[in-house]
This record gives structure tokens, C-alpha cells and sequence, in this order.
């Protein structure tokens, strides 16, 4: 059960990566659901065509790059707040989805795909959860030991002082928009490898269990505050939270409401903290 666990949180995880990026500079990502189903779309789409899984992964990585960026070209250039631009664009992303497969799931995909979603590395480790705890190591060394991570941590600490201390805003707030459709292109993949089919539907709910595993490990919603390790032990509790609910056989119903009295509480003790 517990390795089970580390599959199911694995998604989690990555998706948490890219959107502790784009809070940590005071903004926020509600599309990642969204982008991570259009992308295992174009993944699945492009694998049946072609019958090769490398084309297939290339063409959802590149979606999730360019869904990111423009989320993070209407933020920046268009000066509309972030939870609006993604609020819109995530169901503009479902919709395209939807549209693309008629609401009917992509299947017929190669059965060896199916290894980074369902399948084993050393005989008893889930390959997801490599995967995810690849991309955990690269946050924590870029986020805690590059000026990278101290330059994205600053903008969303006080954007003003960043920018007459010359950091470049427009380019790191483009750059973390980009990473969280890359990393949302990446659960998309491996969501779709797991089921061995493109879900237009998949990852509903998706960026309520990002957003929770974030606030929950410590990241501030008004930017600046935050670490890949806090956002890690965050997205595990509740994954253990999630796998709990569902041993008990608790309604999703149910589920949804926990996770929103979660995030409640946890921005409410954070704001204690503060003052």
C-alpha cells in the first residue's frame, strides 16, 4: 500500500514542482488539470499516428511548453492576474481537449508505453515515483542552490525591490509558467502511460491537489515563501490523506470537501503565523 501510494502521489509531486515555481513569485497556476489532459491528447494523437512513443512524449512536453507560456504572456504582457488568464485557461484547454477526441478516450497505444505509468523499476519501485523523485532533486537543487531559486523567491517576496535590484521579472515570471506546463505535460504523460489511454476527462480536480500539497508543505500564496522539500511532504500527506479516504470507501464527495477545509486551514495558520 505504501508503494502504492508513492504511484498515486508521483503525478502529484511532479504537477507540484512546476506550480511551487509560479507561487513563489506571487502567482498562481489553475490550468495544470487541464494542460495535463490536452497533453496526453497530443501525446496519444501523435504516438497512434506515428507509432513512436518518443514523438509522442516530444509533442505533449512541447504543448505543455507552449500552454505555459501563454498563460505567462497574458500575466506578463497582458497585465491580467494570474488566477483569471488561468482560470480561463483551463477550460479553454479542457474544452480543446474534448473537442480533439469527440469526449471519447485515445487508445490502441503501444503496450510497452504503459512502463512510466504502470510499470516497475528494481523489481518493486513504481517507475513513476523515480521519475517524480528525479524531478524533486532537480527543484531542490535549483530552488536552494542557484541564484535562480533566490531570484524567483525575491519577486515574490517584494516585486518592486527585485526589479531595481536589476533581476530580470519578465523573464523568470515567463520561465516559471513555462516549467509548471512542462511539469503538467509530464503528469499528463504518465497519467496517460498508467491507463494506457488519453482520458479527455483526466486529472479533474487535479490542481485542488496541487494547490493543497503546496499551501500544506509551507508555500505562501503571496509569494516568496516556500520550499521543494515543504511542497514534497506536503503533496505525501495528502496523498496518505486521499488513499486513507479510499480504504474507508469516504464519497469523492466527501474527499473534495476535506481537501477544501485543508487549504483553508492551512492559509488561516499561515496568517497566524505572520502576525
Amino acid at each position: 500500500n505504501l508503494l502504492n501510494i508513492t504511484r498515486q502521489v508521483s503525478i502529484v509531486l511532479i504537477v507540484s514542482m512546476g506550480m511551487l515555481g509560479v507561487v513563489l513569485t506571487g502567482e498562481i497556476d489553475l490550468s495544470v488539470g487541464s494542460s495535463a489532459a490536452l497533453a496526453g491528447v497530443a501525446l496519444a494523437y501523435v504516438m497512434s499516428k506515428t507509432g513512436s512513443i518518443w514523438l509522442g512524449i516530444m509533442a505533449a512536453l512541447g504543448l505543455g511548453l507552449v500552454m505555459g507560456l501563454l498563460n505567462g504572456c497574458l500575466v506578463v504582457f497582458g497585465k491580467i492576474p494570474s488566477f483569471i488568464v488561468t482560470l480561463a485557461t483551463m477550460g479553454i484547454f479542457r474544452g480543446v481537449a474534448m473537442a480533439w477526441t469527440n469526449g471519447k478516450p485515445v487508445s490502441g497505444l503501444p503496450a510497452e508505453f504503459s512502463i512510466w505509468g504502470a510499470g516497475y523499476a528494481f523489481g518493486k519501485v513504481p517507475a513513476a515515483t523515480l521519475v517524480s523523485l528525479f524531478i524533486l532533486g532537480i527543484f531542490i537543487l535549483l530552488l536552494q542552490k542557484t541564484k535562480h531559486g533566490t531570484y524567483i523567491k525575491a519577486i515574490g517576496a517584494n516585486s518592486e525591490a527585485a526589479v531595481l535590484s536589476t533581476i530580470p521579472l519578465i523573464k523568470y515570471k515567463l520561465t516559471v509558467f513555462i516549467i509548471s506546463g512542462v511539469m503538467s505535460a509530464i503528469g499528463g504523460i504518465i497519467t496517460t502511460s498508467k491507463l494506457l489511454s488519453a482520458q479527455p476527462i483526466a486529472c479533474e480536480g487535479l490542481e485542488m491537489d496541487v494547490l493543497s500539497g503546496v499551501i500544506l508543505g509551507g508555500a505562501s500564496l503571496s509569494g516568496g515563501v516556500g520550499t521543494a522539500v515543504g511542497a514534497f511532504i506536503g503533496t505525501l500527506v495528502i496523498g496518505v490523506i486521499n488513499n486513507g479516504l479510499n480504504l474507508l470507501n469516504v464519497s469523492s464527495y466527501w474527499q473534495s470537501i476535506v481537501k477544501g477545509i485543508i487549504i483553508v486551514v492551512a492559509v488561516l495558520l499561515k496568517r497566524k503565523e505572520k502576525e
